[in-house]
């Protein structure tokens, strides 16, 4: 069976059907708005443009926007169409999704009562009610990266191939019968109820009582009894880190402000405080930054990693806003090369690879 959800906005659009590829996705924001592509311009000053050019999409309809009542619940359809970088992903990382989820799930329970949720309509950070797919689809490079939706014409869906990939995805977050410490629940929990310090869509259960929060942990909780729970791997090197990592954040790249003018205040995201006046950072400095850094990196996944994404050119799967510029303009750039090689655990000690010694430059 194929979850389809139907589109008034489809059915009032005079364009032809159209599903967008990944090469076509918000061609007219990159086209039109070529600074984010500059590595050293500011996104600030294009926050408000950013906002407005969603805004216009969603009421144009454009990719699609589809509203159903299923079983009495409003749903709501993602933006068909994949975004920078998507289908690229999507490729690459296949084999790594499979190897690192929790074996044994119950695909037919997962489609029929846990992916539904993720196009729920739901108040939070972005605005609109927009669903989980609004940002997991073609606008992250998250641990949780759906498929983006199918689109006929007046329909939106997964295909039960799709649904297939996007269970494995699903299924790296999910520790089999322990929904308390399963990453999937408690990203979207309120931080009281036992869930994750931040999420950037916002608190959607305030407590493990919510029903969309017990249909994912009867989930998890009956999974069968040989079901497995995902490899567990180290994290980055910390040595490594240290020599190696760490001075990024200080050497910005020409014309552009170091990591340290954003990234060095308090919170979750603080991974970049500068050293002290003519010193080197302290173990115990280098060892809050590194913590916090963790927040941003999936170990052994740089395709995962958000610190890898933010900074880089959107058109090579990077994030569309960063207010610090862009670092790096593609995935082959050197340094973006050995920082992915370090988070996929194959670089460690304080020996620095030539893109990371700094004082050389």
């Amino acid at each position: 069976m194929i979850n389809k959800f139907s589109s008034p906005c489809a059915l009032q659009s005079s364009a032809p059907d159209h599903h967008p590829s990944s090469s076509d996705a918000h061609p007219s924001f990159l086209d039109h708005h070529p600074s984010f592509l500059d590595p050293h311009h500011d996104d600030r000053e294009n926050i408000a443009t950013v906002q407005a050019s969603r805004t216009t999409q969603h009421s144009q309809c454009r990719p699609l926007l589809g509203v159903v009542a299923i079983g009495g619940t409003l749903l709501l359809g993602a933006c068909a169409g994949g975004g920078a970088g998507s289908t690229e992903l999507a490729s690459a990382a296949d084999g790594a999704i499979l190897a690192s989820a929790a074996q044994g799930m119950d695909f037919e329970y997962y489609r029929d009562n846990v992916e539904p949720i993720f196009m729920r309509p739901r108040p939070g950070y972005v605005a609109g009610n927009a669903p989980c797919v609004a940002c997991h689809t073609f606008q992250t490079t998250t641990p949780l990266k759906l498929e983006p939706l199918e689109n006929d014409g007046s329909q939106v869906y997964w295909t039960e191939e799709q649904s297939r990939r996007n269970f494995e995805v699903v299924s790296r977050l999910v520790i089999p019968h322990d929904p308390d410490n399963s990453r999937l629940l408690r990203k979207p929990l309120g931080e009281d109820a036992g869930g994750a310090a931040e999420h950037t869509g916002g608190t959607f259960w305030e407590s493990k009582d919510d029903p969309e929060w017990q249909v994912l942990a009867e989930w998890v909780e009956t999974a069968p009894a040989n079901a497995t729970p995902p490899p567990s791997l180290p994290e980055p090197d910390f040595e490594f880190f240290r020599s190696c990592v760490q001075p990024i954040f200080v050497n910005p790249i020409p014309n552009a402000v170091a990591c340290t003018e954003c990234h060095s205040g308090g919170g979750a995201r603080a991974f970049a405080r500068p050293p002290p006046e003519g010193q080197s950072w302290s173990e115990e400095e280098s060892r809050a930054s590194y913590d916090a850094l963790m927040q941003l990196i999936e170990p052994g996944h740089p395709e995962f990693s958000r610190f890898l994404h933010h900074p880089l050119n959107p058109r090579e799967g990077g994030d569309f806003m960063h207010n610090g510029g862009r670092r790096w303009m593609s995935k082959e750039d050197a340094e973006w090369q050995a920082l992915a090689d370090w988070i996929r655990g194959d670089l460690r000690g304080s020996s620095c690879p030539a893109p990371l010694q700094f004082s050389s430059r």
